[in-house]
């Protein structure tokens, strides 16, 4: 068994956690930002460019780059989608930020996306947005982005330590400041103490506790499980997004879940019912191009009237469009659609709500600096930009703006730090015990149990809730994880025994699941993706308050903190008067 004699020992500057938007454009920053010699180091659970969420963004990138549109306009559609829960200082920082983030990405790091006729940028509609804003190339957008970031951090001096696991935190002796992070070197299974002046979490979300998710299975909070043992606030927990259609593929494929992205609806797709009835009106206004969270509780609202066990889910058609035009301008879902047996251009496609973005996440300000000093968050690790719900096209440029705002801050604040920092032992075995725990039990095994947690999440913590299901499912919760601490894994070799991490997966899942359930049930009323069937009225909006919640001795807290109206105030607008209410043909 491990002991803290056998960690391997390793010191760097600046380390940075997670290579998606957020982590590789805060690695070019910092790279720029930091005074010459300092020492920039990546780690990544898989290998740069081919894992985590950035590389699998289909739909584009907001930002308002003219035709009307502007920033405020922008400001306006984050801040009303979130439901006036947003951090209004970090949602105007990423509309405004995302302008010059565009530029770079396509002028300084290559990135092509598609155009217009007359050379300018092409942007399209999404869902609960005012104007056409999402930059995109085709519906792989996220390909490009992540190619042309890894081209250029592999080009760049920058230390690599892929197949390496972060596993806790490490501050120092008094908890005033973070030290450094201990890793699982998975090629090996060694463990590695990496010490760092500065240290980025850009690990991503990933709620993949759900029977439905988009995110691939090796994405499991564990960042924001870090971050939690760590005694950080994270706010907005129980605000988890449902994207409104993933593929329901059955129960054989790994494609069940996958996004079938906003642009199909933002375009004219129509969603039937098992009727074979349009029914998105009868539910809001804007019909197909609400809102992700109004969508998607149309959507669990027709599932649940339906008795057809054939024929779970609803269905996405787009065939009226021309089969076609639907074919060239969403070539890749067509595609992944084909390959599932599917005809998405010329037939109907079964989708089902899944989960997909997490808009909870540690407290940080605009800077990106947390209650640590030395701790950074980045990306959809971070809470606040969102508030309940997140407009579609947000998500990368979030990534892409905080990351690089990460790189800048922490190699501006490296200059006035000294000496590495010393880590506190105790803290540094009790990271060290947790991650062994299942090589001391009897091997058993452990997609069992995540089947079980998945079931519970998706029933009891999911679209629609209540206190008597939010209570059996933290109920349910805890069954998962008492009989997790129970399950072992074989220890003969510790090098790339994907056993030991699906065990680690599954503990950083529990752990951020009852957080959600434990933050939805402090939440009394409906805001954006958190609907409580028992408490349905959205609260006064000049009241507005978020959760925060903490680990201390185990337990987890739910407190609230009262939104801070910093730049705009229910009701009003910073939008001129004469300013049209959309500038989006309609359907």
């Amino acid at each position: 068994m491990p002991t803290p004699r056998d960690i391997d020992r390793h010191d760097t500057d600046i380390l940075i956690l997670g290579t998606g938007g957020a982590g590789l454009f805060g690695a070019l920053h910092a790279l720029q930002s930091a005074p010459e010699g300092t020492r920039v180091t990546i780690a990544v659970k898989g290998l740069i460019g081919k894992c985590g969420c950035t590389r699998m963004v289909q739909g584009g990138y907001n930002v308002a780059l003219g035709g009307g549109d502007t920033v405020e306009r922008h400001f306006m559609d984050t801040i009303q989608g979130g439901k006036w829960l947003p951090d209004q200082d970090m949602a105007w920082r990423l509309c405004e930020k995302a302008v010059e983030r565009i530029h770079e990405l396509e002028n300084e790091l290559g990135c092509f996306f598609d155009r217009n006729p007359d050379g300018t940028l092409h942007q399209k509609a999404f869902a609960g947005q005012t104007a056409d804003r999402t930059v995109h190339k085709a519906d792989l957008t996220g390909i490009e982005i992540i190619n042309r970031l890894m081209e250029q951090v592999l080009a760049r001096p920058v230390e690599k330590l892929q197949d390496h696991r972060a596993v806790g935190l490490i501050p120092t002796r008094d908890g005033a400041a973070l030290a450094g992070v201990l890793m699982i070197d998975m090629r090996t299974g060694r463990f590695r103490l990496v010490r760092a002046k500065t240290v980025l979490m850009a690990t991503g979300g990933g709620p993949t506790m759900y029977k439905y998710h988009t995110p691939s299975g090796d994405k499991t909070m564990d960042g924001l499980a870090m971050a939690l043992r760590a005694g950080l606030p994270l706010r907005d927990m129980e605000m988890v997004q449902f994207h409104p259609t993933g593929l329901l593929a059955g129960d054989h494929t790994r494609m069940t879940g996958t996004v079938l992205e906003e642009g199909l609806r933002g375009a004219g797709g129509q969603l039937i019912n098992h009727a074979g009835q349009r029914f998105m009106f009868d539910y809001d206004g804007k019909g197909e191009r609400a809102t992700r969270d109004v969508v998607s509780r149309g959507i669990y609202a027709e599932m649940r009237k339906n008795n057809n066990p054939q024929q779970e889910g609803v269905f996405i058609s787009m065939a009226h469009l021309g089969p076609d035009w639907v074919a060239q301008k969403f070539a890749g879902m067509v595609k992944r659609c084909a390959d599932c047996g599917f005809d998405l251009a010329g037939g109907k496609v079964e989708v089902v709500p899944t989960a997909h973005y997490f808009m909870g996440g540690v407290v940080v300000d605009v800077d990106t600096r947390t209650a640590l000093e030395g701790l950074y968050v980045a990306g959809e690790d971070a809470g606040g930009a969102h508030g309940s719900n997140r407009l579609g096209g947000n998500g990368v440029a979030n990534s892409t703006v905080f990351g690089g705002i990460a790189g800048d801050v922490m190699g501006a604040d490296i200059r006035a730090m000294g000496a590495l920092r010393e880590p506190d032992p105790d803290a540094l075995e009790a990271e060290l015990a947790r991650a062994c725990h299942p090589l001391t039990r009897t091997p058993g095994l452990v997609q069992p149990l995540r089947k079980q947690l998945q079931e519970v999440m998706w029933d009891e913590v999911g679209v629609m809730r209540t206190a008597a299901g939010l209570r059996r499912g933290l109920a349910g919760i805890a069954e998962v994880s008492d009989a997790l601490m129970e399950v072992g894994v074989a220890s003969e070799s510790l090098a790339f025994n994907l056993t030991w991490h699906d065990w680690l997966n599954l503990r950083s899942l529990c752990d951020i699941s009852e957080v959600i359930a434990r933050a939805a049930l402090a939440r009394d009323n409906s805001r954006g993706a958190h609907y409580r069937e028992d408490f349905p009225e959205t609260g006064a909006m000049e009241d507005s308050w978020f959760t925060v919640a903490r680990q201390s001795g185990g337990a987890v807290t739910v407190d609230r903190a009262p939104v801070q109206f910093t730049i705009v105030r229910p009701g009003e607008t910073i939008l001129p008067e004469d300013a049209p209410e959309t500038l989006v043909a309609a359907q």
